[in-house]
């Protein structure tokens, strides 16, 4: 093993874009289903894994949320996030701020307790027995209506002092951030801090939305900011943090190969990049591949780890808690 990948494996990181829905493996997936007894649309886990082929956000959505029906119980949920969990120990990720999706599972006729409960449950022992701080942040799925994300902020409400934030995920075109002002701002009177998804397939203009309209902490993905030199004045000048997810982008073709990715000249302009694993289960890596395929493509140094690893708990929540 050479010098910057122990370095990689090494060092501490926290993961900060993570879908925890994402993070389901087939192994799971099919195990769950037994359990369940949830027929699942694969003949096999390798047939699952064959079907991971996706060419653009939507195409990976229709499957990511076909997988999902597995999930039903709390267990499903708690053994859903221990799995990353348990994975995360191995990687050295020492804080991990998790996305979850209620409606997801709330408009199939899953209660909010049972996902939350779980998730939350899996996250304390993760605590206790892997040594793992984290915070869990609700997301509104933005291909539904603002109405719908109001009322999953309200059945949020009596679990508040187990969420840090709310989000906003699923597929970008056509709906942009600002049809969800309203909710934000509602989430924010609340008392929860924001992150929102904008500037992977939507255009610049959704990060100036999710800064200016949602009042967002940091933007998750956000690699299109390069197209705006204003936009990207003013990344450098707040240090306003962007959750790159590397696989992902060459997953859904944000980018043709690793070796077109922007992170490293996000780096070179003093832009707070970090590297995440998103939907780790579907994209064919966690943080650590995540980190050596960027490293190798973009030949990036051991300066450059270092940054990326620092900037993962700079831009957290931890100092909101500490």
């Amino acid at each position: 093993m050479d010098a910057i990948a122990r370095l990689i494996r090494d060092i501490p990181k926290a993961e900060l874009h993570l879908h925890i829905e994402g993070t389901l493996e087939p192994e799971l997936m099919f195990e769950i289903g037994r359990r369940n007894g949830v027929e699942l649309p694969f003949e096999s886990v390798e047939a699952a894994r064959r079907a991971y082929h996706f060419h653009d956000l939507q195409s990976f959505l229709d499957i990511y949320y076909a997988a999902a029906s597995v999930l039903q119980t709390e267990r499903d949920f708690y053994d859903l996030t221990w799995a990353y969990l348990q994975r995360a120990a191995k990687d050295n990720i020492k804080h991990t701020e998790i996305f979850f999706d209620p409606q997801t599972h709330c408009d199939r006729g899953i209660e909010f307790d049972p996902v939350i409960r779980g998730i939350h449950r899996a996250l304390e022992d993760g605590k206790t027995q892997l040594g793992i701080t984290s915070h869990l942040i609700l997301c509104f799925l933005r291909h539904l209506s603002p109405e719908a994300a109001m009322n999953t902020l309200e059945k949020a409400l009596p679990y508040r002092h187990w969420i840090i934030a709310v989000g906003l995920d699923s597929s970008e075109f056509g709906h942009p951030p600002r049809k969800f002002k309203a909710v934000f701002d509602r989430a924010r009177e609340e008392g929860f801090l924001s992150v929102a998804h904008a500037g992977e397939e939507g255009p610049p203009e959704y990060i100036w939305e999710a800064l200016d309209l949602l009042k967002v902490s940091r933007i998750d993905h956000g690699v299109r900011c390069l197209e705006d030199e204003k936009l990207v004045r003013r990344l450098v000048a707040e240090q306003i943090p962007l959750t790159v997810c590397p696989l992902s982008n060459i997953k859904l073709c944000v980018f043709p190969s690793m070796k077109d990715h922007n992170l490293k000249k996000l780096l070179d302009l003093g832009i707070c990049a970090t590297i995440n694993s998103d939907d780790p289960a579907y994209f064919g890596g966690y943080i650590v591949e995540n980190f050596q395929q960027a490293a190798t493509a973009l030949d990036l140094d051991e300066k450059d780890i270092e940054t990326l690893a620092k900037n993962s708990f700079k831009a957290s929540f931890l100092s909101e808690t500490c």
